[in-house]
């Protein structure tokens, strides 16, 4: 049975959606990654691992996959032609309508899988507001957690592996590998940051940047080893662990 939220009709929804479903909504992005990968990468990643995961845990914990949001908060890349982006306020009013019609098909929970690492700060803000406007239990989740919001990235790349790297083009191979040319890739670590103690990515010291402020390309990372076999293991444990995830939060009361 198809867990897709947009196939079902209008009176199903108050068949099927219920207090005890939780609603997932996949954001991407469309956005410049370099010379090496095309706009779609945060959207595909995004998309293909939410499917994945309802696929796998859907029908047992009654999840429901919403359309992708392929465009998002992308303007640390606004300088690249081709990248689409929407202002942080345009992304929290997309967010806010999307939280008062998703709270009108009786769901408590709204799930954002986030699959581009520049909207994270914005979607912590916007799970409260969703919360204290429409009641919605909310949660933010990512495929993996952006290395510069403390998810990990490998040794060779000093931690910042964050846009374009080594396990995102993995990743990406894995899933598109007709839209990637590594003939293109270059080293592009920022190898000055790596001897800062607080203002780096992962540091304790956040920083407003903008893509093209290390490199021209715009990506940052050593892709130059990415391969599809990584990326499928990559994905396939971030598929597992999304669904152990799940798995609590459709359990979540506040300790009630």
């Amino acid at each position: 049975m198809s867990r897709r939220y947009e196939e079902l009709s209008g009176p199903e929804i108050l068949d099927r959606i219920s207090p005890s479903s939780t609603l997932l909504l996949p954001i991407g992005a469309v956005e410049q990654h370099g010379p090496h990968l095309p706009l779609a990468v945060d959207h595909v990643i995004a998309h293909e691992t939410a499917t994945a995961v309802v696929d796998a845990v859907g029908e047992d914990l009654d999840i429901w996959q919403l359309p992708t949001l392929s465009v998002s908060k992308s303007n640390e890349h606004a300088w690249s032609p081709g990248t689409l982006w929407y202002s942080a306020d345009t992304m929290m009013a997309i967010l806010r309508d999307l939280g008062r019609a998703v709270a009108s098909t009786g769901a408590e929970r709204l799930v954002l899988l986030n699959g581009h690492g520049g909207n994270t700060t914005l979607l912590n803000t916007a799970l409260r507001e969703l919360r204290l406007e429409f009641g919605l239990k909310t949660f933010l989740v990512h495929p993996s957690v952006p290395p510069a919001y403390g998810g990990v990235s490998t040794e060779s790349e000093l931690g910042m592996g964050i846009h374009g790297g080594l396990n995102e083009t993995s990743v990406f191979m894995h899933l598109r590998p007709e839209l990637v040319d590594l003939s293109k890739a270059t080293r592009k670590v920022p190898e000055a940051l790596a001897d800062n103690r607080f203002v780096k990515f992962g540091g304790s010291v956040m920083f407003g940047w903008l893509s093209n402020d290390f490199d021209e390309d715009g990506y940052i990372g050593d892709p130059t080893g990415a391969t599809p076999e990584r990326g499928q293991g990559l994905f396939e444990a971030n598929v597992t662990h999304l669904g152990d995830q799940l798995a609590e939060i459709v359990r979540f009361d506040f300790g009630r």
